[in-house]
């Protein structure tokens, strides 16, 4: 694991020494990916230059350095990442002049032998990767299968920049930026900036499963050439189910199998190993699977919180105990929140508005301290059907389509007519078993549910922060979106599926992959996630649906394997995820912080948010009128992130 950067120069007029030092300024913005150490090529009379910070994990010797030369002296690679089959393809490129044992070695030999592309569809593993080939002229990039690594790119005065984050690009010569008003509208309205768009109009995310190649001589025009997919996830789902499993004693073994051939895979390092446990199903599965697969107790590590609520750690306690894991635990107080929130903007370079990524960097910095790798449950709930909007959106709208449109229009009106304060109100004199909390709010939600044209209408609006078209960015007057996938009118493809889908191409990469890539590498730990392997990833999405959700619940197959190693008692519980308690923080220990970054005055002085939207929201939430706990949370993600220069040129 390690951190990439580089640039381009279109003129090709920098000295060596001037292009060493640009580059080596890129690199040192990312040190905390790579702190063991770093390494730079430079090509003059190309304009190019190519950094790595080096995390050493595979080879620790000089012989796994990076810049690395292919042995014809043709192809210089920078790589970021790990690809956990590299014994077998060293295998099959046969005898060659092999300087060391890296990984990064064996898949730049593969490269020359079998191409980009080809290479990469033979790898199995996490990556992304920059390689300058002198012959032909090019410069490629390519990230892997599911998005676990990161890849920008972008156009600068003189320059085609490229990083690891987004920090590397900013530190690059004559950085200039200006903010994407949509990409943010995007964020505000879902907490993350869905790809390919970055938060800055002249950089983007190079798409999960793509490689994109650009001649010296389009360098220049870079953000219009198009990646190009080696491999698909929705190829994947559309697929026609032709070898399923014929019963559930196959399937369950089937996956069993599958899972432990690619945790044996993920637990091999010259480094220490452990893993994340959260007592859940996903983390607990890779947790016994890697048990099974030791010799030696597993280190595990767990966050709780005094908030008994969103308290997991109990139950992590309980699984590690029953199959012999080295367990530790790490209770996270409002102070070690409080402590960790200035440093969120820099972490995540970009806006980022999952509170989780609280946590997720707490219990990354506790793993840190015994081990360099942590494995991890990441994918479980979008491969196996688990999150419990898939259910709730079935249901709701099998209830929905049977109303008239006309008849949903007219609620729609009539839900919207009265503010959520005049609700409330007059829902005050109900008994609190029929008023519940916040009716207003509720029933403004169901407003906007109401007016769903389809089931992934609904989807769409079960993952949005703010649910209602009411302006938030100043100079987007229309919210916006990347739109719904072609996948997703597939009649191949159950609802489930086209959810799941989603959640995989979008939620996945954009979101949670995002959070555990910069909170562990703001720590220098790898993380790995064995369900995110592409051949687990594939017999997934090549399950008929039966093995997945039964009774309206999914990841039954996946329980099933876990059934085979930890007693169901101690998993069969209802689903909490990775949460935090941030609504009562706000309203109480965190409420003079949010104040100041949403004073109207500022808001209103730096003219990207819309003052009233956002004054009406954190008012309403801090008063207990409303709970708008991630919009605020997005709102405040964005102004501390400007706070901490997001915008600055160099």
């Amino acid at each position: 694991m390690c951190g990439l950067a580089g640039l381009l120069r279109f003129d090709a007029t920098l000295s060596p020494d001037a292009l060493r030092a640009a580059v080596r300024a890129m690199t040192d913005a990312i040190t905390h990916r790579g702190p063991d150490a770093d390494g730079h090529h430079v090509d003059a009379a190309t304009g190019l230059a190519l950094g790595h910070r080096r995390l050493s994990i595979v080879d620790l010797s000089p012989a796994g350095a990076q810049p690395m030369t292919d042995h014809a002296g043709r192809r210089v690679i920078v790589f970021n990442g790990e690809i956990y089959n590299h014994v077998a393809l060293r295998e099959a490129l046969g005898a060659r002049p092999w300087r060391g044992h890296s990984d990064t070695e064996v898949l730049l030999e593969a490269i020359a032998t079998w191409g980009l592309e080809g290479a990469l569809r033979r790898a199995v593993g996490m990556f992304a990767l920059a390689l300058w080939d002198a012959d032909a002229r090019t410069l490629s990039f390519a990230r892997d299968r599911m998005g676990e690594k990161p890849m920008y790119y972008g156009r600068i005065d003189g320059a085609l920049v490229f990083g690891s984050e987004l920090k590397a690009l900013r530190a690059a010569p004559g950085w200039r930026a200006s903010l994407d008003r949509t990409a943010l509208d995007d964020f505000m309205r879902h907490g993350d900036v869905g790809g390919p768009r970055s938060i800055y109009e002249n950089v983007r995310k190079l798409p999960p499963g793509s490689a994109l190649t650009v001649p010296l001589d389009r360098a220049r025009d870079v953000l219009s050439l198009a990646p190009r997919r080696y491999w698909s996830l929705v190829d994947v789902a559309s697929r026609p189910i032709t070898d399923a499993p014929r019963g559930d004693a196959e399937a369950v073994e089937a996956l069993d199998a599958l899972l432990r051939e690619a945790i044996r895979g993920q637990k091999v390092a010259d480094v220490p190993v452990g893993a994340f446990l959260s007592g859940g199903i996903d983390s607990s599965t890779v947790v016994a699977l890697m048990q099974t697969l030791s010799t030696r107790p597993v280190k595990t590590f767990s966050i709780g919180f005094h908030e008994r609520e969103f308290n997991e750690a109990p139950y992590a306690k309980a699984v590690a105990a029953h199959l012999g894991t080295e367990h530790t635990e790490l209770y996270v107080s409002t102070d070690d929140a409080r402590a960790v929130i200035p440093s969120l903007p820099t972490m995540y370079d970009e806006p980022f508005g999952d509170p989780s990524q609280l946590p997720t960097y707490l219990v990354s910095k506790l793993a840190r301290q015994h081990v360099t790798v942590s494995l991890s449950g990441d994918g479980g709930d979008e491969l196996f059907g688990g999150y419990a909007r898939y259910p709730a959106v079935e249901k709701l709208w099998n209830t929905l389509r049977h109303i008239p449109t006309p008849g949903r229009g007219a609620l729609t009106h009539t839900l919207r007519a009265l503010a959520p304060a005049t609700w409330d109100r007059l829902a005050a004199p109900l008994p609190p078993r029929l008023r519940g909390s916040l009716p207003g709010d509720k029933l403004h939600k169901l407003a906007g549910v109401a007016a769903s044209r389809s089931a992934l209408d609904v989807y769409d609006l079960m993952l949005a922060h703010h649910r209602d078209a009411s302006p938030l960015v100043v100079g987007v007057d229309t919210p916006t979106r990347v739109g719904a996938h072609p996948l997703w009118s597939d009649p191949r493809c159950d609802l489930y599926t086209q959810m799941t889908v989603a959640d995989a191409i979008g939620y996945l990469p954009d979101v949670i992959l995002v959070k555990v890539d910069r909170a562990t590498m703001a720590v220098s730990l790898e993380a790995r996630a064995p369900l995110l392997d592409h051949r687990v990833v594939e017999f997934a999405f090549g399950l008929p649906q039966r093995f997945k959700v039964r009774d309206g619940r999914g990841k039954w197959v996946l329980r099933a394997v876990l059934d085979r190693y930890v007693p169901r008692h101690l998993i069969d519980r209802p689903k909490m995820g990775f949460n935090v308690p941030i609504d009562p923080w706000l309203r109480g220990p965190l409420r003079a912080w949010a104040e100041d970054l949403l004073a109207r005055d500022r808001l209103t002085a730096q003219g990207y948010l819309h003052a009233d939207t956002i004054r009406a929201a954190w008012e309403g939430h801090r008063d207990g009128h409303r709970a708008l706990p991630h919009l605020l949370w997005n709102a405040l993600m964005f102004q501390s992130w400007l706070d901490h220069g997001g915008l600055d040129a160099r």
